[in-house]
């Protein structure tokens, strides 16, 4: 055995020992990696997020049916909602797609009228998005 190889062993530069610590290394940067990007994703879908509050509705007669909601989150940003109205079965009798332009607060009302086929018994916000 050569003196280079025992100073080698003595102090832990062995083959086997670097191998281990380029792949805990490189284990590292991947889950460090794997990490930022769940961050990322975190923030700009938090970013974008659209809370809604539906206040109320109203059954007008059995072709329409008027619902008042509250969207927050959608700061300077144009926002679609998407409304529905159901019957006593839940079975849907009338929906509709609205587009509302950027506007500067935070938290908005809004109150639309749903046409429908046949007498609903409730109105709802089935999802709010910006475009």
């Amino acid at each position: 055995m050569t003196t280079q190889l025992k100073l080698d062993q003595r102090y832990g530069r062995t083959r086997e020992k670097r191998s281990r610590r380029i792949l805990i290394g490189a284990a590292a940067v991947v889950g460090a990696s794997v990490l930022g990007l769940v961050a990322w994703t975190t923030v700009t879908g938090a970013i974008d997020s659209v809370d809604t509050d539906a206040t109320g509705f109203q059954v007008i007669d059995e072709h329409s049916v008027v619902v008042s909601f509250q969207v927050s989150g959608a700061r300077d940003k144009p926002l679609a909602c998407a409304l529905e109205a159901q019957d006593t079965e839940h079975g849907v009798v009338g929906w509709r797609v609205v587009e509302y332009p950027a506007a500067d607060g935070v938290s908005r009302a809004f109150t639309e009228t749903i046409p429908t086929v046949a007498l609903a018994t409730n109105g709802l916000v089935t999802s709010c998005w910006i475009p």
